[in-house]
């Protein structure tokens, strides 16, 4: 007896090509996953600031390590990297750009604005 069905295909997902705007849709996705895991972080950090002027020192004393450095960083790009995608995600949604190659250049340019963004916040931090 021979089967109706194909078996399943084997994917490499890492020798699958996607267009920028497909990385950047997947960038998107994983950034507001690690936002969304950073929240109790962000709390904890809020709370020790306003706990009064020992908690606002504690917290500014940490901004003087380069890990809590490097955290904060990372953060604040994934914010600015999920929010430039989420406007691009919107204006498409809503019918603007959706031509391929202004989609092209709107999801290059959300790559570009979040690494200049996030070199500036690099020297405001260092």
């Amino acid at each position: 007896m021979t089967p109706d069905r194909k078996s399943p295909v084997y994917l490499n997902l890492l020798q699958i090509r996607l267009p920028v705007g497909g990385v950047l849709s997947i960038l998107h996705r994983v950034s507001g996953v690690l936002l969304t895991l950073s929240i109790p972080f962000m709390i904890w950090l809020m709370q020790h600031m306003n706990s009064g002027p020992d908690g606002y020192a504690y917290v500014i004393g940490l901004m003087n390590h380069g890990a809590f450095k490097l955290l904060v960083f990372l953060l604040a790009w994934l914010m600015i990297q999920h929010s430039l995608s989420g406007i691009r995600h919107l204006l498409l949604d809503m019918g603007v750009g959706y031509e391929l190659a202004r989609a092209r250049s709107s999801a290059w340019l959300a790559f570009a604005l979040s690494i200049l963004l996030a070199a500036v916040l690099a020297v405001v931090l260092w």
